[in-house]
């Protein structure tokens, strides 16, 4: 007789919203402040998305840059453009990616999902996000 067993569910993967939702929004990919490098704490992120990109060879993504709202617009911008720019090379050069299946775009702040008015809100504007073309 067995006792005492639980069964546990797993929480969803989240690169799989990528391929079933279609967009998957990562907070977990990290840089310096006003910087456009991919911090090294950022590569287990990236290689999930690695991995979902290779088992799913004919998917095409946009990788999306998002800022907070602290700052000159023009250069929240820019930084955005080069932070997505940033997480797409990583994706080439780190993790074999074909850089013809990647976009990137910057919106700055120009698409808050919380306001700029506390750090966590701020946090939660500081995004990139994944989307299947």
């Amino acid at each position: 007789m067995i006792s005492n067993v639980r069964i546990a569910i797993g929480a969803p993967d989240m690169r799989s919203k990528l391929i079933t939702e279609g967009k998957l929004v990562s907070y977990c990919i990290y840089f310096d402040v006003n910087k456009d490098v991919v911090k090294p704490e950022s590569y287990g992120t990236l290689k999930g998305i690695a991995d979902v990109l290779t088992e799913n060879p004919h998917v095409k993504i946009k990788i999306i840059g998002h800022t907070d709202a602290d700052g000159n617009d023009a250069a929240n911008l820019d930084l955005s453009v080069r932070r997505a720019a940033a997480v797409k090379s990583e994706l080439v050069k780190t993790f074999g990616i074909d850089a013809a299946r990647i976009d990137t775009e910057g919106k700055g702040e120009t698409q808050p999902v919380a306001s700029n008015d506390t750090p966590s809100n701020k946090a939660l504007n500081r995004r990139v996000e994944f989307v299947k073309q």
